[in-house]
């Protein structure tokens, strides 16, 4: 018997492990190519999913394919992106020297530019792009739990890729409009960095009114830059991106209501750039901040906000010294200056 064409999860850190281990008891033919830390982590305690809802999966290790070696992308049905934007370019080369021209490269990752890298690399792969809306939190020995809620979203195509990504405990879409979804998302990932500088849990973060008056303005500057790039974002949330920003300032009780759905997150969890700053880890700054400004430079839009927030974070990293916990009277000084 031919051994069958596998879902192949490139770079699978929180994310990648967590996606393709429910894809795997899903019964998907599943391979995590990953580092040998994470491989030699869920060979010893196979995977523990859990969510913020109460879901428990185990996935043991004999279950899920694990590989270090990039010419597990041969046998690749779907190659399901995870690695980090810098290492997009390097990922696209090893697909297009390892995987079947016929396989379908899905891009999992933030930012909005990785499709686009992938498709200029391969230009003979059916590439998509993909929204992520929930973020995963590594809880060591295999163990990993989605933080927050959404459903994935996939550029509509051929091929059924949304019903082959969908398995008990992860729904995935298709959508024809992938790119004003994805800089939707981009909005609210902007306040990743905020999060990482607070030092605080996202929930503790968002019922702090001073924290969100100031993600209320990043969000009211970084949308302006889009507007005058001729870009409309889509809301991924059902409501207005253009009303974000009022909802943000309301007094907290207010504001606990109306928005309920953007608190249905675990007490502890944080963002990802938070959890790249504990870890000593590069951050995505550069495709988030870093890309407002870049903007707001090209169409005359003035970004002190997300230039401040940038310039914070990379000290961070460059301190090396986990979570800055700045209060937030010191950022809003500093954009006084």
């Amino acid at each position: 018997m031919a051994e069958p064409r596998q879902i192949v999860v490139a770079g699978a850190g929180a994310i990648g492990c967590f996606v393709g281990g429910l894809l795997a008891a899903g019964g998907r033919p599943v391979t995590l190519l990953s580092r040998p830390r994470i491989a030699a982590e869920i060979r010893g305690h196979g995977l523990s999913l859990t969510d913020f809802g109460g879901m428990a999966v185990q996935v043991p290790a004999e279950e899920i394919g694990l590989a270090e070696d990039p010419r597990a992308l041969a046998r690749a049905e779907l190659v399901l992106i995870t690695v980090k934007s810098a290492d997009t370019a390097e990922m696209a080369r090893l697909i297009e020297q390892h995987a079947p021209r016929d396989c379908t490269v899905v891009s999992l990752q933030n930012g909005l530019g990785n499709a686009d890298t992938l498709r200029a690399a391969l230009p003979d792969f059916d590439v998509r792009a993909a929204m992520v809306p929930f973020n995963v939190v590594p809880l060591g020995q295999g163990g990993f739990h989605r933080a927050t809620s959404g459903d994935i979203l996939v550029e509509a195509g051929p091929g059924e890729v949304g019903a082959r990504l969908s398995v008990p405990h992860l729904d995935t879409g298709e959508s024809a409009e992938i790119t004003a979804i994805q800089w939707g998302k981009f909005l609210v990932n902007l306040n990743n960095a905020l999060n990482a500088l607070s030092g605080l849990p996202l929930q503790e973060q968002l019922r702090d009114r001073g924290w969100r008056r100031l993600m209320a303005d990043q969000w009211a500057e970084a949308l302006r830059v889009l507007r005058a790039s001729g870009i409309r974002p889509a809301a991924t949330t059902p409501v207005p991106v253009g009303l974000i920003p009022h909802i943000l300032r309301l007094p907290t009780p207010l504001f606990t209501r109306i928005a309920a759905s953007m608190l249905t997150i675990d007490a502890q969890a944080r963002t990802s750039m938070s959890l790249d700053l504990m870890g000593g880890r590069r951050t995505e700054i550069d495709e988030l901040q870093g890309r407002v400004v870049r903007m707001g430079a090209e169409v005359g839009v003035p970004t002190p906000i997300n230039a401040l927030v940038a310039e914070l974070i990379e000290t961070a990293e460059l301190a090396d010294e986990g979570l800055p916990d700045l209060p937030l009277a010191a950022v809003r000084a500093e954009l006084r200056r």
